[in-house]
């Protein structure tokens, strides 16, 4: 699929394009692409690495394991989901598979590339007032550059388009961690995060 034959005038229009699309080798073995997800006019758009399993084969975004603790953690954030914009920057689940279970692959470079096509648009539809990258895979399409999340934390960055946008970590990297008091404290700071974006977005 070619950029010149894409011409989409709303997200309902974006998706049945991303449907169709080629543009990596990732159709091929994901169940099906899993578009963005939220209000069309949020002033929140949270930015996610890939799908994962569950993702996959729900056909929507951030509705497994990480989902949920986005999920807990916009609750104490005080946002409603519904209000936000929910997408990740690559749009097919890449794994490898072990058996029965399919494990998560990071995707590459030019996966993300190829990809950040559909992002961009995404971000020109729903025109955010803040963007959050959740994890160095968002930063890296969003910024096209790859940058630590520890070197943009707490402070506020903008995008080529002037839009502001926070990094944090993805909510799988919490899922990893296997102290409590550790889990407890990161949690906490993810909150914290997404609160930031929301005041100064």
């Amino acid at each position: 699929m070619n950029e010149s034959d894409v011409q989409v005038d709303d997200l309902t229009e974006l998706f049945e394009a991303e449907a169709d699309c080629t543009r990596c080798p990732l159709y091929k073995s994901g169940t099906q692409v899993v578009p963005g997800e939220g209000k069309p006019d949020s002033v929140l758009m949270f930015v996610g690495e890939q799908p994962g399993d569950q993702e996959d084969r729900a056909g929507r975004p951030f509705v497994g394991p990480a989902g949920h603790v986005l999920d807990k953690a916009l609750k104490q954030a005080g946002i409603e989901r519904s209000t936000t914009f929910v997408t990740n920057a690559v749009k097919h689940f890449k794994h490898e598979q072990r058996g029965k279970r399919r494990l998560h692959k990071r995707p590459n470079v030019n996966e993300i590339e190829r990809c950040n096509w559909w992002l961009t648009r995404e971000l020109a539809l729903v025109r955010p007032r803040c963007v959050v990258a959740l994890g160095a895979t968002a930063v890296r399409s969003l910024t096209g550059r790859s940058r630590s999340i520890s070197s943009l934390r707490g402070k506020q960055h903008h995008l080529a388009d002037g839009t502001p946008f926070y990094a944090t970590v993805h909510p799988s990297y919490l899922l990893r961690l296997r102290g409590d008091e550790e889990k407890a404290a990161a949690f906490r700071q993810f909150v914290a995060d997404i609160k930031q974006a929301r005041a100064d977005g």
